[in-house]
């Protein structure tokens, strides 16, 4: 088996390999913090791993304090909480220490921690990430548990606004993590749903990266073998979870897919945006479940290209095989078919597909986004 460690410094650094959780108090020399603040969900705070890393912190001489209130799609009410902590605390950076929403929360927290302007005001809306003061923006040191957001290596935070129950996309070049640690060993206990959830939500970062229409050939070649890379290894972390081989190429594929989608998301994530805002719904389980039908949505823009697509992962019958793959793919990993079957009941259409059409997404889908057409998909996806 090729040895799966490595240094990189694409799109940021990264110290990869198993066991290297062991670099966290290094890591944070490096990034210049010297009291920080680890982030992490309710549901690790309590696990062994999240235990060993902060004992290394303290060790180290870097204190030991947390935050865990951290929402499974964050609001702005956790900022809040944890902005309170971090400014009482007087800590000097964050250690964001989970999947995508403590990393999200984490890195907002950090990005927030020396502005004196409402978070909305850096919305991912045209220029306004320059309102923010980059000298108030705090090192982050990313550690993901989970393989799929690839949040360590993004330079947003997707935050629900807690009036309108809605997804923002909170963006700066700064919330690009300084130094990330990528420790395989570190998703071993995931179980099986968010072992499959989070790989999905790779997948679809590939997927949407791919059918974009913007010019950027360095993602699509990223996106094309981040595809690879779920197909050959997500079976295999999903049948089992201790598969150090397969953990580490989907930790790899996770942060492919989120580096690729700097050529932009679609309908995918424009929709899943505002239903999981509103029902509260695993963000890449919902990317899973949305996928066939947007696929079929944008044939008319990505055949030809799937069809390449197709032959690259060995799928025969080009772009319907990989539309076939998907529908079998989701199945052997227990994804359900429409959104009902992952909890959403008594929806509103009408407001998911207003507000999908108003996701910062939607600009990055092949085939143009409408009222009639986006509405058609939501209803048959309930």
């Amino acid at each position: 088996m090729m040895k799966l460690v490595g240094n990189w410094s694409y799109p940021t650094s990264v110290r990869f390999g198993a066991g290297r959780i062991a670099e966290i108090a290094e890591a944070c020399r490096v990034a210049g913090v010297r009291k920080p603040l680890l982030v992490t969900d309710r549901g690790l705070a309590s696990m062994e791993i999240t235990a060993k890393t902060r004992a290394l912190v303290e060790t180290a001489g870097l204190g030991n304090a947390m935050f865990s209130e951290v929402d499974p799609n964050p609001s702005d009410l956790n900022v809040a909480a944890g902005l309170k902590v971090y400014r009482e605390g007087g800590f000097d950076g964050v250690i964001a220490f989970g999947g995508g929403s403590a990393l999200d929360l984490g890195k907002t927290i950090a990005f927030m921690a020396g502005q004196t302007r409402p978070l909305w005001d850096f919305e991912d809306i045209g220029d306004w990430w320059t309102r923010a003061n980059p000298a108030g923006i705090h090192p982050i040191v990313a550690v993901p548990t989970t393989a799929g957001t690839g949040s360590e290596v993004g330079r947003a935070g997707l935050i629900t606004n807690s009036v309108l129950h809605e997804k923002k996309i909170i963006f700066h070049p700064k919330m690009l993590p300084s130094v990330v640690i990528c420790d395989p060993e570190l998703t071993v206990g995931m179980p099986k749903f968010i072992t499959a959830g989070t790989g999905l939500d790779a997948f679809a970062h590939c997927v949407e990266a791919y059918s974009s229409p913007h010019y950027h050939p360095m993602s699509q070649g990223i996106a094309l073998e981040g595809m690879r890379l779920v197909k050959e290894y997500l079976p295999r972390a999903y049948a089992d979870g201790s598969d150090i081989e397969a953990r580490a190429h989907m930790m790899s594929a996770a942060a492919m897919g989120a580096t690729a989608f700097q050529k932009g998301l679609g309908a995918i994530h424009a929709i899943s945006h505002p239903v999981g805002a509103v029902h509260n719904t695993h963000h890449g389980t919902t990317n899973a479940v949305c996928m066939p039908e947007v696929l079929k949505f944008n044939r008319p823009a990505i055949e030809d290209r799937f069809d390449m697509v197709a032959a690259y992962l060995g799928i025969k019958g080009g772009f319907d095989g990989f539309c076939a793959f998907v529908d079998e793919f989701n199945e052997s990993l227990g994804i359900p078919r429409t959104l009902g079957g992952i909890g959403v009941k008594d929806a509103d259409a009408d407001a998911l597909t207003k507000s999908a059409l108003n996701d910062p997404s939607v600009g990055g889908n092949p085939m143009p986004m409408t009222y009639d057409n986006t509405r058609a998909m939501i209803e048959a996806l309930l």
